[in-house]
């Protein structure tokens, strides 16, 4: 992990076209202001893990309940 020191104004540059920028530091917050093309997805970490744990439960919720389709289905036919 790179760690850098800027002050409000400064900027970093990830790659050619990435660009963050200190907006604001207030107490323990830091508000960065983001530049990037379209293209690139920009995220917060907590909300893509909370999304990945909601997707893993309806997917898992999804198969259980092809699951027990199946078995009443066969239960039917048998």
């Amino acid at each position: 992990m790179l760690i850098l020191a800027r002050k409000v104004g400064q900027k970093i540059v990830i790659g050619d076209d990435v660009e963050l920028t200190v907006v604001e530091v207030r107490g323990d917050q830091v508000r960065l202001g983001i530049t990037a093309p379209r293209s690139i997805a920009v995220h917060r970490k907590e909300l893509l893990e909370q999304i990945a744990a909601e997707n893993a439960q309806a997917a898992s919720t999804a198969q259980d309940a092809a699951e027990d389709l199946s078995k009443i289905l066969r239960a039917k036919s048998g």
